[in-house]
């Protein structure tokens, strides 16, 4: 239905609701119209709205059952408005707010990171939190060029190591995690010998309510002067949750998180890093 009847649109709120331009403006117009229209803070949902920009429907749900039943309600109301379905005047794209709208580095490399918890959690028989404790996060890497230059030289640059330690070993299974402050990294190695990359990784807070320790082991391979392969794993104990990451398991518990070479073909290989979000120069820094 979403395919045929709709035009599906997913987006990062916390981008459209400060941008300024065309794509900001639009998204305010018709987040305006409902309940969490203070764009100081979260305006998270579900919308439908015609191509005008008319708020048909918002809903902050994620029970497939009832977004559907509110899809199709809402899809019968459009089809009887004559007003709805009036032609709209095509927006002017004008110039985009370079913040919100960054692009991988020329010359780098985009990695796709995964987490997932591997035990710890309490059985449970509540759908959702079920959910929550088998989920596994996604997000993206990104390397500079220079760094990506290193790689082929078998060096895995500070810059890259301090990133993937900061934004990448965190605990997003659940939610945005906190990333880690610069001062939180208690150790750190990473080393290439051969095809292979060996590397340990402590990180814990100054009051040690969150901490994680790590092995990170992987393999690496270049051909014509790239990067052609770089599969990676950093396996160890996380301690510890964040505002937007309640429910964690008691005490340590085991958490995987993988490092694989992105081939562009998947549109989400395109999503900026969530440590990067409205910061590209202090996530590449």
């Amino acid at each position: 239905m979403l395919q045929a009847r709709f035009v599906p649109v997913a987006i990062d709120q916390a981008c459209q609701r400060r941008q300024q331009d065309a794509e900001g403006e639009f998204y305010r117009k018709i987040a305006g119209q409902g309940p969490r229209n203070n764009f100081q803070s979260t305006t998270q949902g579900l919308y439908v709205a015609t191509a005008g920009g008319r708020l048909l429907l918002f809903n902050n749900n994620r029970d497939p059952a009832k977004v559907q039943r509110l899809l199709k309600e809402t899809l019968a109301r459009f089809e009887e408005d004559t007003a709805a379905n009036s032609r709209a005047i095509a927006i002017k794209r004008g110039k985009v707010d370079a913040r919100y709208n960054v692009t991988p580095p020329a010359g780098g490399l985009v990695v796709r990171v995964r987490a997932k918890i591997l035990g710890g959690y309490e059985p449970t028989t509540d759908r959702w939190q079920a959910v929550f404790q088998n989920a596994l996060s996604r997000d993206n890497l990104w390397i500079s060029a220079a760094e990506h230059q290193a790689l082929l030289r078998g060096v895995v640059a500070s810059s890259l190591q301090q990133r993937i330690a900061r934004f990448h070993l965190v605990d997003n299974t659940r939610g945005e995690p906190p990333m880690w402050k610069a001062k939180e990294i208690r150790e750190l190695k990473m080393k290439i010998e051969g095809h292979r990359i060996l590397g340990q990784a402590t990180l814990r807070t100054a009051s040690g309510d969150r901490s994680y320790q790590a092995d990170l082991f992987g393999v690496i391979e270049k051909k014509a002067g790239r990067i052609v392969r770089l599969d990676m794993v950093a396996r160890g104990e996380f301690q510890g949750e964040g505002p937007y990451t309640r429910n964690a398991p008691k005490g340590k518990f085991p958490l995987a998180i993988s490092f694989s070479l992105a081939d562009g073909k998947e549109a989400a290989d395109r999503i900026p890093p969530q440590g990067s979000r409205g910061w590209l120069p202090g996530y590449l820094r």
